[in-house]
């Protein structure tokens, strides 16, 4: 007769219930993780007061409070509780050299909220905690005292970022127009003048050339003189800070983003900041070595990258994957295809960044660029990494992923669906596009889901393929051909990489780290849900189908 501990284990139930707490202690990480990062994340938008710290030996730390921890073995008998302290947030590292500085409790003499105290947001050298004590045109002295300097700054500061928008307009959409035609046209003279020896008609072409380029050139001059103007008008005003030491700076106003006084900011007006302070981190770009600033170019580089991976894996995986379940003979050679697949599928992300290398990169984008742009070489067009090869190196990644989710949807769709559409007089190809793919399609869905949520995150293959630190544009704006695919561009995950273990400042960097991260979550969750509610459409639409 059996034991109660061996009918325990025959009855299965020890492993319904280890099942059960594996799945329960992973979703307590996940959602563990989740809220370390929106906490940390979201925290980073709120404005906090500005507190002035007196310590005994008569020196004052100005700044914001960032934390408070207890002192690492602090803890004796005398004393469990252990010794504390506090890091704050001082900024001006123009002055100071970093941003955070730790402060002991029982250094600290008095604490105040003085409500005269500035917050100065730079483009820049990070915040400035101060006081102001005067404000400059030039040298003529235009307000003198903290409440008169504070009164005379604010406008000046409106004044400032509208000819700071206006100068950046006129440099990369003017002046960026300008040197997009003048290059256009040189290569044009330099791609006649590669050719035979031109005749009659290829000279006065070259000559009308020339003569675009001189008209573009002077085109570029007076918008030159234009920014010089706007410059001069940008750094006119300057305004002089006191920090809580008496030390003194003098910053141009247009180095000046906001100035605020989060002493005497009720709560709704810090709660309209939180919302300004999380559109300028969606909207703007970024600065400080990507620690500060905003993350737009991030964003918008990694919706796009997703974009073309998927218009380039979905055709080819579904293709590759009908083949194999409706057309090929079922054999040993199409078992090792299906191998070959699964195989593919864990296979380390950098190989496939190399073969991107060396297959997108050098032998079809440097094929291209010796057939179709002679006139730019050596400068290479397509011939080096950018937003189309990393797509393509992604879509070769995640394309296994693809012919299995949809061989499962194909196999899924009732075999009675093919002979009716067969008996009713269709051919094999209407009967694949007109009945077995639309109910294959939730599957096909499916395996777009996950790859998009894979590509998403990769880093190592875009590293090797067009990623870059910072990108000077996008790869859509409004110059012909509106689409640039050979231009690098910036991704979440590289950016994440890049702030949190290649930044020469880690302590200020650290908020930015997961704000990206939480960005780049909220991203793949709304493109999944996207392609979610398309499915259910779907499979509400294809009722037949067991999916």
């Amino acid at each position: 007769m059996r034991s109660p501990f061996k009918k325990f284990l025959a009855s299965g139930n020890v492993f319904i219930w280890g099942c059960a707490a594996g799945v329960s202690v992973s979703l307590l990480m996940v959602f563990g993780l989740l809220l370390l990062i929106v906490i940390n994340g979201l925290g980073y938008f709120w404005t906090a007061n500005i507190v002035e710290l007196t310590l005994k030996d008569k020196q004052h730390v100005m700044g914001q409070l960032a934390g408070r921890e207890v002192i690492p073995r602090s803890v004796t008998p005398d004393r469990p509780e252990g010794k504390s302290r506090l890091r704050v947030k001082i900024g001006n590292r123009d002055i100071y050299g970093l941003d955070f500085k730790w402060v002991n409790d029982d250094q600290i003499a008095s604490e105040t909220y003085s409500p005269d105290i500035a917050l100065l947001e730079r483009r820049e050298w990070g915040n400035m905690y101060a006081r102001i004590k005067a404000v400059y045109k030039g040298e003529m002295l235009q307000a003198e005292g903290n409440d008169a300097g504070w009164i005379a700054l604010a406008p000046l500061i409106d004044t400032t970022n509208a000819l700071y928008q206006q100068i950046t307009r006129i440099e990369r959409i003017e002046i960026g127009s300008i040197n997009t035609d003048i290059e256009q046209a040189r290569l044009k003279i330099r791609a006649l003048e590669m050719g035979a020896a031109p005749d009659t008609r290829e000279s006065g072409q070259i000559d009308s050339l020339k003569a675009q380029v001189a008209a573009a050139e002077s085109r570029y001059q007076e918008r030159t003189l234009e920014l010089d103007t706007l410059r001069t008008q940008f750094n006119e005003y300057s305004v002089l800070m006191v920090d809580a030491n008496g030390r003194e700076k003098q910053i141009p106003v247009g180095q000046i983003i906001r100035a605020l006084r989060p002493n005497e900011i009720g709560l709704m007006h810090k709660c309209w900041i939180y919302l300004t302070n999380v559109w300028s981190v969606l909207s703007t770009e970024p600065r400080e070595a990507n620690t500060e600033g905003g993350i737009f170019p991030a964003i918008f580089g990694t919706v796009m990258m997703v974009i073309i991976m998927s218009l380039a894996v979905v055709p080819f995986g579904v293709l590759a994957a009908l083949y194999l379940r409706e057309y090929a003979r079922q054999g040993v050679m199409v078992r090792l295809v299906r191998i070959a697949v699964n195989n593919l599928a864990g296979v380390p992300s950098i190989v496939f960044g190399v073969f991107g290398l060396g297959f997108f990169i050098y032998a079809v984008g440097g094929t291209l660029d010796t057939l179709f742009f002679p006139e730019r070489l050596p400068t290479p067009t397509f011939g080096t990494g950018g937003i189309l090869w990393a797509s393509l190196t992604l879509a070769l990644l995640t394309v296994p992923v693809v012919i299995v989710s949809t061989e499962e949807g194909l196999a899924a769709v009732p075999r009675e669906f093919r002979e009716g559409s067969l008996a009713l007089g269709a051919t094999k190809l209407e009967t694949m596009l007109k009945v077995v793919i639309p109910s294959a399609l939730p599957g096909i869905l499916t395996g777009l889901i996950l790859s998009m949520a894979r590509a998403a995150g990769e880093v190592a293959p875009l590293m090797l393929t067009g990623v870059v630190k910072l990108a000077p544009s996008l790869p859509v704006d409004g110059s012909w051909p509106f689409f640039h695919f050979d231009r690098k561009f910036m991704h979440l995950g590289f950016h994440i990489y890049d702030v949190g273990f290649q930044s020469p400042n880690v302590e200020a960097a650290k908020p930015m780290v997961y704000i990206t991260t939480l960005v780049l979550i909220t991203v793949v969750v709304l493109l999944n849900l996207t392609a979610i509610v398309l499915r259910n459409h779907l499979r509400k639409k294809y009722a037949g189908s067991v999916l």
